[in-house]
């Protein structure tokens, strides 16, 4: 099921405002986030447009979770972060999704909660190319 409001399921304009579609993992997509203050930030989207973790399945539940461990690890090896941070949010665009948000110790927000969106840092689309093959090349 899509909302045809969502980016996540329609990966319109709505989701160009905020991410760029990576890939298709195994029960989600996998989105850059535009700003990238943390450096490698990303998005994990479940397929459907379901709002809780606890509308899916068992199995689907684990392939999502599996989904995330995929990323995590591949912005791992891209980026090499001290730490990832991960966020389930949704308040106002309810679709199952999870934040990846690499974090550094010399880096903005170390040692506290990241912000959603700071706005402080877009890039090039050569720099988004880039940062994007580098995901890719560590799925």
């Amino acid at each position: 099921m899509k909302d045809v409001n969502c980016g996540y399921c329609m990966r319109d304009e709505h989701l160009d405002a905020f991410g760029i579609f990576i890939c298709e993992l195994k029960v989600s997509s996998l989105i850059l986030f535009r700003e990238q203050s943390h450096p490698g930030r990303c998005i994990v989207a479940y397929k459907d447009h379901v709002s809780e973790i606890v509308d899916i399945s068992a199995e689907e539940r684990a392939a999502f979770m599996e989904d995330v461990n995929r990323a995590a690890k591949a912005i791992h090896a891209a980026f090499h972060p001290d730490k990832v941070n991960y966020g389930a949010y949704g308040d106002t665009g309810c679709h199952l999704h999870v934040h990846l948000v690499p974090k550094y110790r010399d880096g903005f927000e170390w040692g506290g909660v990241f912000q959603m969106n700071p706005g402080l840092k877009k890039l090039t689309d050569s720099e988004y190319e880039e940062m994007i093959s580098r995901i890719r090349e560590n799925l």
